[in-house]
């Protein structure tokens, strides 16, 4: 062995004993890839390794899709339909119960070729039609398992919402069976306002709830099933455990399903509630068509300068890396985009919403800049996202991003003293 390689051999050994010291000794935020992944049992490996206990003797509808796995990947309905369960029928949200839709989509009414359940369509279901299909299957009991990411319009949170109100106007028993929040428990961002109500926000929460579905769905029960059903739903949370809200996806031993084909990994959720903002500009592609959906922004008419005037800002926990693509569906299919990959540096510092805020607020300075307009009495998408026109008039005015986030840090506030009765896990500062 020559003397430079000996040399750079105990380098690197004493490299990496150093490296081990730090290990036992160093916060857990600060070496998230050296570090042991925290164990976590979801809802369904506790149900499932009490028998299905809870749901013996009952006729059961399920409302799922492709994440209700255990961490063999085996799926809610296949073992439960194995292990004899009465199972009335499968209930599939966007994107089908197997997963078989792009966003917007859904795979039908049919037969299930696994298990020959019938799977009903209940993609943009309204709560008669959810009662329809609950009657038509003779369920007693409703069960829900999916993998929400954290953002008010990803729809599978109003899923649950018009179910649960559905159930509660029947009668029957709603079981959650709880899964990490994977952008972890704090919320940020704007209020849905009534005005602006749609199926990608229902009703009055902010842009990112920081909540899991099992607590949505108390907060649901608690604040909006009285006024809307008439009275509560009789619900039952089968809680994680494990879980506590300084802990995102990338933290945890749980496996990793796509909850949408848009969403491929957990680094796409930690930016999503963000980036999903600029489905509303009509002048740059949120990165659909891409390996990289919503980390890749960018348009035919922007260029470098762009990621430029964005990383001048200075924003905590991210940094903006020149980007090219060229999608292959959606916006701007087989052309060549110019803008950013958003490369989260670190998460615990990372404001998803204030960063697309000023993402916007920069390219809105460029003369390619254009909102998505869709016609009808609420033209603007970007409203309908973000709850009311609050945001897009004082991007327009000029506003700077401080501004514009100052404008909801009330609300903010409001919203987190009214959920937190409704809590199951504790929270960063708690």
């Amino acid at each position: 062995m020559t003397g430079s390689r000996r040399r750079f051999l105990q380098a690197a050994g004493a490299g990496a004993a150093a490296g081990a010291g730090l290990v036992g000794s160093a916060p857990a935020a600060a070496l998230p890839g050296l570090l042991p992944r925290v164990p976590v049992r979801t809802g369904l490996d506790r149900l499932a390794a009490s028998d299905w206990e809870t749901l013996r003797g009952q006729r059961v509808g399920v409302v799922s899709n492709p994440t209700g796995v255990d961490r063999e990947y085996r799926h809610l309905v296949d073992r439960m339909h194995a292990d004899g369960v009465s199972i009335g029928g499968v209930f599939g949200p966007e994107h089908g119960f197997r997963g078989s839709a792009q966003a917007g989509g859904s795979e039908g009414t049919g037969i299930d070729a696994r298990t020959g359940l019938t799977v009903y369509d209940a993609y943009g279901a309204t709560q008669e039609a959810w009662a329809r299909m609950f009657t038509a299957a003779g369920v007693r009991t409703v069960v829900f398992d999916i993998q929400d990411i954290g953002a008010r319009f990803y729809t599978y949170i109003w899923t649950l919402y018009d179910s649960m109100c559905a159930a509660a106007r029947l009668g029957l028993r709603y079981v959650v069976l709880d899964r990490p929040n994977p952008v972890g428990g704090k919320a940020f961002g704007p209020m849905m306002t009534a005005g602006y109500t749609s199926g990608v926000g229902r009703k009055e929460i902010v842009q990112q709830h920081g909540m899991t579905v099992g607590e949505l769905a108390r907060f649901y029960n608690g604040e909006f099933l009285p006024a809307e059903a008439g009275r509560r739903v009789h619900l039952e949370v089968v809680s994680c455990h494990g879980w506590f809200g300084r802990l995102r996806a990338g933290d945890t031993d749980l496996p990793w399903v796509l909850p949408s084909p848009n969403v491929p990994t957990p680094d796409t959720a930690i930016v999503y509630p963000g980036t999903c903002m600029f489905e509303g500009v009509a002048s740059l592609s949120e990165g659909r068509g891409t390996t990289r959906p919503f980390e890749l922004i960018g348009g035919p008419d922007f260029d470098y300068r762009w990621g430029d005037l964005v990383n001048s800002y200075g924003l905590p926990g991210v940094e903006f890396r020149e980007a090219y693509f060229t999608p292959t569906f959606n916006k701007f299919t087989g052309r060549l985009c110019a803008g950013v990959e958003v490369k989260v540096t670190d998460q615990a510092a990372f404001d998803p919403i204030r960063t697309g805020v000023a993402m916007v607020v920069a390219a809105r300075t460029f003369p390619a800049f254009a909102w998505r307009v869709d016609g009808g009495a609420r033209p603007y998408w970007i409203d309908l996202l973000t709850g009311s026109p609050r945001m897009r008039t004082m991007v327009d005015a000029g506003a700077p991003t401080d501004e514009v986030v100052g404008a909801w840090r009330d609300e903010l506030a409001a919203f987190e003293a009214r959920r937190r009765p409704y809590l199951l896990y504790s929270r960063p500062g708690s």
